[in-house]
């Protein structure tokens, strides 16, 4: 496992490679290191994709919330000798966009836990750390309704757009909204027969 520590925003990042290559592998990273370095409440987690020359697939992010924290993680993580070496090069990618809020989807952030089940537009941005939601294909501005329930299904990922982490939902059935990432999507073209 590779990290590299960008300590120049609000909360210090770390960015780890484990040679993950999908974003189901680094939601699996993420919740592992969640749990094997006790990660404090207050911890944003995001999956990065790597495209680089000398890796392709995912790397992630924890922003923790404050120095002691970070300088913990850090040294157990290098401690770890069971984890496979990754790329500086994408760690230190995932902790940069990070820190400047350019990219980067989160699997774990303040309020994540009220995600499950139905929730409305106004409770999930009230009780969570969702700056903002979009509607996918909705016309420019408009806003869902506070009141429009939210289909969860107990999987929720925003990303880091511009600044602010900002949910994009679909329109679901009955004047309902639906996150835009599904947890199992069906596979595409691989499993189609002639």
């Amino acid at each position: 496992m590779t990290t590299s520590y960008d300590p120049s925003g609000v909360h210090p990042v770390l960015g780890v490679d484990a040679g993950t290559t999908t974003l189901r592998e680094a939601d699996h990273l993420i919740h592992d290191l969640a749990a094997t370095l006790a990660l404090p409440p207050g911890t944003v987690a995001c999956t990065h994709l790597i495209r680089t020359d000398a890796r392709r697939g995912t790397a992630v992010s924890l922003e923790l919330p404050d120095t002691e924290s970070a300088e913990e993680a850090r040294r157990r993580l290098a401690e770890d000798p069971s984890t496979p070496l990754g790329n500086h090069e994408a760690a230190a990618h995932a902790a940069t966009e990070h820190t400047a809020r350019r990219s980067g989807r989160a699997v774990l952030f303040p309020g994540a836990e009220h995600l499950t089940g139905t929730i409305t537009v106004a409770d999930l941005l009230e009780r969570t750390a969702i700056d903002g939601v979009i509607v996918v294909g909705a016309t420019s501005g408009d806003a869902p309704d506070p009141a429009t329930p939210v289909h969860t299904q107990d999987h929720v990922r925003p990303e880091w757009r511009e600044g602010r982490l900002v949910l994009a939902l679909v329109p679901a059935a009955g004047n309902t909204l639906a996150p835009f990432e599904v947890s199992n999507p069906t596979p595409c073209c691989s499993d189609h027969t002639n």
